[in-house]
């Protein structure tokens, strides 16, 4: 009787501890992505004034990253590296020219099929996937029902958010970021058409030029072109691309900011508890704080930071809901919650009243598309109650990309073997099992162009950081491009370096000191080793095609998507009709 008694224990403690195992080993996923919020802005990260509450509570309930790095200081080429754990170029999604994102829904490029996300991996494990917000990885390809590039044909079942990215252009009066676009095409033209009807009828006037009557009337009818083009742009630009989707159908256009944030949030904690008894994968990627700036009612005059300072602490408030869900169903020590920002701060976002719409990057140079550290570094914070030790700060390199292996690791699925995955599993440095990263070098780019080096070499805690060239401020003296609003990366507009300026990240984090041969004895080896690095890293790169060429980012109305079938008079909203049935 004994030995059967023990073997039943035996067979239950067994039984318990696979159970046990099995729960650990295939977590739930909830992946909170920012939209250009700033190192600086949080209060775990230093902020003192802007409220984040429940951001600080993620940070004390597990692992704070202070040197975790976006793949790219720009949103489409960084959701990119994000989901696939690749640098963009190596997917296409890395523009050559100066326009580095989508800003038209029917534009051709976009994420290529043959990318694996992680979503993808995970569905394939029985996941259940959700992307709720914002996407920015292109729509379709050849006719807008196929849907190519759409976050459905990227492994996730559910989609519910804006498939291209929240412009100023979305919300009336906020003013526009085809402000410089439209001073050349339009006004400049007219400018040129005005002179040249103004000297044409003088120097008839005078009798010293025959001029035929149809000169004139070209010349009109040329100019009333440009502002019919212009009309046109300002009256469709917000309908044909600030929409909402739910899935494949449109919900809503143009999109409506009221109660925007509450809407999305309510929708990602009905997806949580619509699938508490499966394993999940949620990508909530939020809206803020890209401008155009929202926040609802209640929110809204109540930072002390105008409009960004409200819609952070909306954002912040969204976290904390959907962190009260998994404590509510009991899931939150089966979840990994990951929080970020696509990249840093906006630095240039100032308003025609002189308000900053972007936040802040702490001590850290430069912003949002540059690679000084103000561009690239961004908060971190992975929790796992009862996995990961809460409380840890992590000052070792760390990229976005990190987050594919890490997610497909820990749910079982095996890495893709034909392709380069550059991002590391972070479990081990999160765990404390490795007290180093796997990263000894990273590549920065600027759009298709490697723009520096960052070498964290064995044995030494410097992180040496290499720039081949850097992108002209102005005006003179300033922390960014005011000028043409975001920093370019090729041309004009950049200063290239021989040899490249060389810092010591580790003791000069603000970049103000470039070393020089006489300040650092190895300054020639340092270098040599990590243009070697540059060199090795190209050699693994392939031809493929350019996802943001100008053919595949200019508007094709065939693409176009309209909820209406009454030709571009799109007007619809079935969110809520829709809200109360969604599955």
């Amino acid at each position: 009787m004994v030995p059967r008694k023990m073997r039943t224990l035996l067979l239950l403690l067994l039984f318990i501890y696979e159970a046990r195992s099995h729960a650990v080993s295939t977590p739930n996923f909830v992946l909170l992505m920012a939209d250009d919020l700033g190192i600086g802005d949080p209060g775990c990260y230093g902020n003192k004034t802007l409220r984040t509450p429940n951001i600080d509570r993620l940070a004390r309930g597990g692992v704070k990253l202070t040197q975790h790095l976006a793949a790219s200081p720009l949103c489409t080429p960084s959701r990119a590296a994000f989901m696939t754990g690749r640098y963009p170029i190596r997917s296409g999604m890395a523009s050559r020219s100066q326009v580095g994102v989508f800003v038209f829904s029917a534009s051709s490029g976009g994420l290529p099929h043959s990318e694996i996300t992680f979503a993808k991996l995970l569905k394939n494990q029985g996941y259940s996937t959700a992307l709720i917000g914002k996407w920015h990885l292109g729509t379709s390809c050849h006719n807008r029902t196929d849907l190519c590039h759409h976050p459905l044909s990227h492994g996730f079942d559910y989609f519910h958010g804006l498939p291209v990215t929240n412009l100023r252009d979305c919300k009336p009066g906020e003013g526009s970021v085809f402000t410089r676009a439209l001073r050349l095409l339009v006004f400049l033209p007219l400018q040129v058409i005005a002179i040249t009807l103004l000297t044409l009828a003088v120097l008839r006037c005078l009798g010293l030029v025959q001029v035929p009557p149809c000169i004139f009337f070209c010349l009109f009818f040329l100019a009333a072109l440009v502002l019919g083009g212009l009309l046109c742009f300002l009256h469709y630009f917000r309908p044909l691309n600030c929409f909402l989707m739910r899935n494949r159908d449109i919900t809503q256009q143009p999109m409506s900011y009221d109660n925007l944030t509450q809407r999305l949030t309510a929708d990602a904690a009905q997806f949580i508890q619509r699938n508490a008894k499966t394993p999940f994968l949620l990508v909530l990627a939020f809206l803020h704080m890209h401008t155009a700036l929202f926040s609802s009612k209640d929110f809204a005059g109540k930072s002390k930071h105008g409009a960004y300072g409200d819609a952070a602490e909306e954002m912040d408030w969204s976290v904390g809901q959907i962190l009260d869900v998994l404590d509510e169903l009991k899931l939150a020590n089966n979840t990994l919650v990951y929080f970020s920002s696509d990249q840093g701060a906006h630095v240039e976002e100032v308003t025609v009243k002189g308000e900053g719409h972007g936040g802040s990057n702490g001590i850290y140079k430069g912003g949002k598309a540059n690679n000084w550290e103000g561009g690239i570094r961004v908060p971190g914070i992975l929790r796992w109650p009862g996995v990961i030790q809460a409380g840890l700060e992590i000052d070792e390199p760390t990229s976005n990309m990190d987050i594919f292996p890490t997610v497909a690791k820990l749910a079982g699925s095996p890495l893709p073997e034909d392709r380069i995955i550059d991002g590391r599993d972070l479990m081990p440095l999160l765990q404390g099992r490795s007290h180093r990263s796997d990263h000894e070098f990273l590549f920065h780019y600027c759009n298709f162009y490697l723009n520096a080096v960052r070498w964290h070499p064995q044995n030494s805690t410097s992180i040496w950081k290499a720039f081949f060239f850097t992108p002209k401020f102005f005006p003179e003296g300033a922390n960014g491009c005011f000028a043409t609003h975001v920093c370019f990366c090729h041309g004009q507009y950049v200063t290239y370096h021989d040899p490249p300026l060389l810092f010591d990240i580790s003791q000069d984090p603000r970049e103000r000191n470039p070393l020089t041969p006489t300040s650092q004895p190895r300054f020639r080896e340092i270098l040599e080793t990590m243009q070697e690095a540059a060199a090795r890293h190209a050699e693994t790169l392939r031809d493929v095609p350019n996802q943001l060429s100008l053919g595949n980012l200019i508007w094709k109305p065939w693409l176009q998507m309209c909820c209406s079938s009454s030709g571009l008079f799109c007007q619809c909203d079935w969110e809520k009709q829709v809200g109360r049935g969604s599955h």
